[in-house]
């Protein structure tokens, strides 16, 4: 991912360079050219996405777009990093420290515990509360991401969210097991929140120069304190996506722009609100046509 991006954009270039020499690898290269099952690890992965997203931010700075065009910024999970970057809470280094070390801590956090998470396909959050209710016996389990209507991820031991699973098929649920290291946003990352606590607490951070929506409320952060605060908490709370984005609408956001790989926001949108525009920035084409 990317490659195709810096052959046609400096700024992209930059970046990459600047993230090898933040990282102390070669990470564009992992992003280039694999192998795949280096770069899925969490610890590489959540690096090589933030990295992208704003090398393709930064691309599209570089062809005339502006900040200030942007009412909102928002972001699913690792997704928050970038959105944040964008309206100026944290530089590119401190950002890519910060994603660098949320993945070594949350990969630690997975290696501790045996926890997984799984979509459950036609649910919404009173159904997924339910089904980890009549699954949990004791274990962690618990709705993980609230993705937009008919989408619940829930997060947890891996013996308790294979029970939900079978408690959702016997509802009538499609359940799919996602290829995860562990189960994020549950209690189960406590020690990955400490760890993060710790490394934000340590970070030059400034109050965002734009709205920006958090995960974990879907309210605004306001100082650099929310900013420490939200970021810790996310990574043991469920992620708010479709109350995120909902309340961007309902206060004026009715184009979308997604930076970085792949169309999974873009897909979300759609079934969230139809009346909005979704447009995704994820490839030098699609730059291009911007």
């Amino acid at each position: 991912m990317g490659l195709d991006l810096v052959e046609v954009s400096p700024a992209a270039r930059l970046v990459y360079e600047r993230a090898n020499a933040v990282v102390g690898y070669d990470l564009s290269n992992l992003c280039f050219h694999g192998p795949a099952e280096k770069l899925e690890q969490t610890d590489i992965q959540q690096p090589a996405i933030f990295v992208t997203s704003v090398a393709f931010f930064e691309a599209y700075l570089e062809r005339g777009g502006r900040r200030d065009e942007f009412g909102f910024f928002g972001g699913l999970s690792l997704g928050e990093y970038t959105a944040l970057y964008a309206a100026g809470a944290f530089d590119f280094q401190t950002g890519l420290r910060l994603v660098r070390r949320r993945g070594e801590l949350m990969q630690q956090a997975a290696t501790a515990c045996r926890g997984g998470m799984a979509s459950l396909i036609g649910a919404e959050e009173a159904d997924a509360r339910s089904i980890c209710d009549a699954a949990r016996e004791g274990d962690v389990l618990a709705p993980a991401n609230l993705n937009c209507p008919g989408q619940v991820v829930i997060s947890g031991h891996l013996a308790a969210v294979q029970r939900a699973m079978k408690v959702a098929e016997s509802r009538g649920l499609k359940a799919v097991q996602l290829a995860v290291a562990g189960a994020f946003h549950s209690a189960l990352m406590q020690p990955a929140a400490d760890g993060l606590a710790a490394a934000l607490a340590e970070s030059t951070l400034e109050p965002p120069r734009s709205r920006v929506v958090r995960n974990v409320d879907a309210a605004y952060y306001a100082t650099a304190a929310d900013v420490r605060a939200g970021l810790a908490a996310q990574l043991t709370s469920p992620v708010l996506w479709q109350r995120d984005v909902e309340r961007m609408i309902a206060e004026g956001a009715d184009t979308f722009v997604e930076f970085g790989p792949g169309r999974v926001l873009t897909g979300l949108l759609r079934k969230i609100n139809r009346n909005v525009k979704g447009v995704n920035l994820g490839s030098a084409a699609s730059l291009a046509g911007a």
